[in-house]
């Protein structure tokens, strides 16, 4: 996938450079991590859970960031979440962001506890309100990775 960036010398001028490189997007998928990525490809999303002190956590890691505790297990997270503050994204010149934008970048305060980083989805900038009820949807990025993302919560019936 190649893009053009343009760079500036000393002087003031502009010179276009076409490049090919990685996507950025894609995370290196880990031992530890595993479970994480192929759960969302099965629709569903794991926290950490430590048995020492009761804090979930996410990003995965082999250890809980609070207390140090290594005795820590998957468990499935509920789905739901709080917008904790958002950004729209107009541009952005990593491959393949560019072709995505505008696209919402969220913080995302899960209802276990985990702050997360995330994208909200379905929505339009404009019906974005801090605090609002969100839910857990997947979005397949490559065969290989799928990503967690949320939405609006549908009000019930």
């Amino acid at each position: 996938m190649g893009r053009e960036l343009r760079l500036s010398d000393s002087d003031g001028n502009l010179t276009s450079v076409s490049v090919t490189g990685p996507r950025f997007d894609l995370p290196t998928i880990e031992p530890e991590s595993e479970p994480y990525w192929t759960a969302l490809s099965e629709g569903r999303l794991l926290l950490k859970l430590c048995a020492s002190c009761s804090q979930y956590h996410s990003y995965p890691r082999p250890f809980c960031p609070f207390c140090w505790s290594e005795d820590v297990s998957w468990v499935e997270a509920s789905g739901g979440a709080v917008l904790y503050t958002h950004s729209v994204v107009f541009r952005n010149d990593l491959p393949p962001f560019g072709e995505q934008v505008p696209y919402i970048a969220a913080m995302v305060d899960l209802d276990e506890g985990p702050r997360m980083m995330t994208r909200v989805v379905d929505c339009e900038p404009d019906q974005l309100k801090i605090g609002m009820r969100l839910s857990f949807r997947t979005e397949a990025v490559t065969d290989e990775v799928t990503m967690a993302v949320f939405a609006p919560e549908q009000p019930s019936a």
